[in-house]
């Protein structure tokens, strides 16, 4: 089955995407959690590693290029699953094999057919993340760890902060993916115009 075909129609509206995705993460809730949680098991390994290697360094710089390579690892992740999870609005099932590329292609797709729909998905996506993972992180570890250096924290602090990042992750990356996928491979452009190609 050719990424993209079969899909349901969906109409250009950022509201509608959205709706959709959400409509579709629910229906097929198991297929898409279980992808994310994949993806985020081998995500954690690279992300716990780059806490531990400023996780006594006061340095802001040092810190702040772990959060870029923080951000790139997710970004990869996001692909990953955006590519797993491209027939599933057609009724498919997850495609592990080559995700990477095929999420790259559908997620550069999407961003140029209707960034204004991507930027809505990520920041619905980017709000329940927040609501997930910052409470839990501040009463761990502090405002000013959150947002500057770690300062060496006790060990439960650390694993809580890194068990709330897990959650967070786990829980949006399939609905952002779904967004992708109706904008990239459902071929949806900003306002509803409809464009050709498949992933």
């Amino acid at each position: 089955m050719a990424a993209g075909r079969g899909h349901p129609p969906v109409t250009g509206s950022a509201r509608d995407v959205l709706t959709r995705a959400l409509r579709l993460l629910v229906r097929h809730r198991r297929t898409a959690y279980l992808t994310a949680a994949l993806a985020t098991a081998v995500n954690t390994v690279p992300d716990v590693v780059r806490q531990l290697l400023v996780r006594d360094d006061p340095s802001r710089w040092h810190a702040l290029a772990v959060d870029v390579v923080g951000v790139l690892t997710a970004v990869l992740a996001q692909l990953w699953v955006t590519g797993a999870l491209v027939d599933l609005p057609g009724g498919g099932v997850a495609r592990r094999r080559g995700a990477l590329a095929r999420g790259t292609r559908v997620g550069l797709r999407a961003v140029r057919a209707a960034p204004a729909t991507v930027l809505a998905g990520v920041v619905a996506g980017g709000a329940v993340s927040a609501v997930l993972t910052l409470p839990a992180s501040v009463a761990a570890l502090g405002a000013g760890q959150v947002l500057g250096p770690l300062r060496d924290p006790d060990a439960g602090a650390f694993a809580v902060a890194t068990v709330s990042d897990v959650v967070a992750s786990a829980a949006t990356l399939p609905f952002l993916a779904l967004v992708l996928v109706l904008v990239g491979a459902g071929r949806v452009r900003d306002g509803g115009d409809r464009v050709t190609g498949e992933p």
